[in-house]
């Protein structure tokens, strides 16, 4: 009952969502639009760019979270500098800006993860037999209908994956968010996660409190959230694979 009239619950399951969602929105079409670019490259150059891609994956969370808060960091961060400033706009200070902060902390998900998930799809499209995009050639599709029947089936069940795997570990993220806010969850609680706030209500690192059974009754009020809304996606995969 405490659990469900905490309004900062609420605040942190409202981000992570919005986290969750912003992160699938871009890095699926961009990772698939990159594994096709990858595709069509020279067999003996696509590992160095996949291996490019693939570095801010292998990076240790706080490292990259460094990384990534001074590119953001106020006037003299990268992003300001090069993109901001050159276009005559006003610098944006993107973490403590309550209207920039979450945004920020999906680009860091887009950029740690969109590598990961390139290689993924570029191993699923590398195993689409040849006679069926032979077949499209052949037919004379272009590249929506080669994407449509084509590519997209042929790494649906990846898509599936990544998907699943984004999911689970957005709702979980933790040393990213810590590194780039310190736990505090910004201003205004603008880029409070649900396993921040977890932190803060458990250990004394966060707000001091040491109260172990509302962060238990807050672990166990989402997890069965999370299980039925991966029960209902692989349920709606194997309805898909029957029709």
């Amino acid at each position: 009952r405490k659990v469900l009239h905490d309004p900062r619950f609420w605040k942190s399951l409202s981000n992570s969502f919005f986290y969750v969602t912003g992160s699938l929105m871009v890095i699926l079409p961009l990772s698939f639009v990159l594994a096709l670019n990858l595709l069509s490259l020279n067999q003996k150059i696509r590992p160095v760019f996949a291996f490019c891609l693939l570095i801010p994956g292998l990076a240790m969370p706080g490292v990259l979270s460094t990384l990534f808060y001074l590119f953001f960091h106020g006037r003299e961060g990268a992003l300001n500098q090069y993109l901001i400033l050159p276009l005559g706009l006003k610098p944006i200070n993107w973490m403590m800006d309550p209207s920039f902060i979450l945004p920020s902390m999906v680009l860091q998900s887009v950029w740690r993860w969109t590598g990961v998930i390139t290689l993924f799809l570029l191993s699923g499209l590398e195993g689409i037999p040849k006679w069926q995009l032979e077949s499209a050639r052949i037919e004379g599709l272009g590249l929506w209908e080669r994407c449509r029947f084509v590519w997209l089936p042929g790494v649906r069940n990846l898509m599936l994956f990544s998907a699943v795997f984004l999911t689970v570990e957005g709702f979980a993220s933790f040393s990213g968010a810590y590194s780039l806010l310190g736990g505090s969850g910004g201003i205004m609680d603008s880029g409070l996660l649900f396993v921040t706030y977890l932190y803060q209500v458990a250990f004394p690192g966060g707000s001091g409190s040491f109260d172990f059974p509302a962060a238990s009754a807050m672990s166990l009020l989402v997890v069965p959230v999370i299980a039925l809304f991966l029960f209902w996606v692989l349920r709606m995969r194997s309805m898909s694979k029957v029709s």
